[in-house]
């Protein structure tokens, strides 16, 4: 089970941070990756980290901004967000999957119910 937390409604240029805690598998072994969807758009990929390296990609329209980590000791997954923009307005949902190393697609098994974040003036 993956749980987002964190979402909200803030301004242009403001920071906020999300997190996942996971249960029912273990944490420390899985990659993660967190996607969003605007309204009446496709689901996209954001960031991801992998497991015990925590090897981490970034989309293009993030990098610099966004920045992913992970406390295995905690089973959660942040999402760190800087100078937030309207357009990263949507709903954020992280996904867990066990594999070599993380990727920006949508080979993830287990996902969140979703987290809003809404960027406006």
């Amino acid at each position: 089970q993956l749980v987002e937390s964190g979402g909200g409604l803030v301004q242009p240029g403001d920071s906020l941070t999300l997190s996942c805690v996971g249960s029912g598998f273990t944490f420390e072994y899985r990659n993660f990756g967190w996607f969003r969807q605007a309204p009446g758009k496709e689901r996209e990929p954001v960031a991801c980290i992998s497991s015990q390296n925590a090897y981490v990609q970034y989309a293009d329209s993030v990098r610099g901004r966004f920045t992913v980590s992970r406390d295995n000791a905690k089973n959660t997954v942040f999402l760190q967000m800087n100078n937030l923009h309207s357009e990263d307005t949507g709903v954020y949902y992280c996904a867990a999957v066990l594999a070599p190393i993380c990727k920006l697609d949508f080979s993830y098994d287990d996902w969140g119910q979703g987290t809003q974040v809404t960027v406006s003036s």
